[in-house]
């Protein structure tokens, strides 16, 4: 099993935009770093705003507790004025909005996206499904796998579209318990086949999560991307939120496909 990251993202400055990924509506792009390092930057300023990468950061947190396979991430300090240096005006505007504190997920040279059927190994993809029904993840498609190969490992990787709940805290903190009995339709899923393995395995993965453990994911978000909402004005207050959902899910199976066996 992977080791989990330890709280608080290591914090890289941006020393060069090197090229946008046109693949996704967000316009993320891949940047070089202070620490020699290549990295795909998900920016706080894109229209989707900083809950996906709130979403981004807590879901790939447990996926590596879980023992899966993610790139690891980092803070992203921007500075506007690197902007100065880009033709592209979409860009440069993205740039701008975006100063301080942005989501870096390492660049992995060589590795492609998965296109088409695959051969994993069924545990593995088994905890690739329940990951995604545990979070509510719906971007998981063949359509749309977001899964990368490298080195012959599968990776996870694109977990914005995860804990949709929190698109509605505009009016404050709703109730964990309707997230927590809401279905997740495994339908379309890429590994929608796996659903009886991944209750066989709920037992063994449920016993690594709990609220200690989601209070040390939520401890890796910055406190930029916690914005504050009706009842929860801190980000303290925010994680506390977070934790309480995640919590409330862990405690039922509504969201299991096929239910734990």
């Amino acid at each position: 099993m992977t080791e989990a990251q330890p709280a608080g993202l290591p914090r890289v400055a941006v020393t060069r935009y090197v090229t946008p990924l046109r693949e996704g509506g967000s316009l993320p792009g891949v940047v070089e770093g202070d620490d020699l390092g290549t990295y795909v930057c998900k920016f706080r300023g894109a229209g989707q705003g900083p809950k996906v990468l709130v979403a981004e950061v807590v879901v790939s947190e447990l996926a590596r507790r879980i023992g899966l396979r993610t790139p690891r991430l980092v803070e992203l300090d921007v500075d506007p004025e690197i902007a100065r240096y880009e033709a592209d005006e979409e860009v440069q505007d993205l740039l701008n909005a975006s100063p301080g504190a942005n989501l870096g997920i390492d660049f992995l040279p060589g590795a492609f996206g998965v296109e088409g059927r695959l051969e994993v190994p069924a545990e593995e993809a088994a905890r690739v499904l329940w990951l995604d029904a545990f979070t509510a993840n719906v971007d998981r498609s063949w359509r749309n796998p977001n899964l990368l190969l490298w080195h012959g490992d599968l990776w996870v990787i694109d977990h914005g579209a995860s804990l949709y709940f929190h698109h509605g805290w505009r009016a404050g903190v709703s109730d964990p318990a309707r997230f927590a009995a809401q279905a997740w339709d495994p339908s379309g899923h890429v590994f929608a086949a796996l659903h009886a393995a991944a209750g066989r395995l709920d037992a063994e993965i449920t016993a690594v999560l709990g609220p200690d453990v989601f209070a040390d994911v939520l401890a890796t978000v910055p406190d930029v991307w916690l914005e504050p909402v009706p009842g929860a004005e801190s980000p303290a207050a925010l994680r506390a939120a977070y934790v309480d959902f995640l919590t409330a899910r862990l405690g039922t199976r509504s969201w299991l496909p096929g239910g734990a066996s």
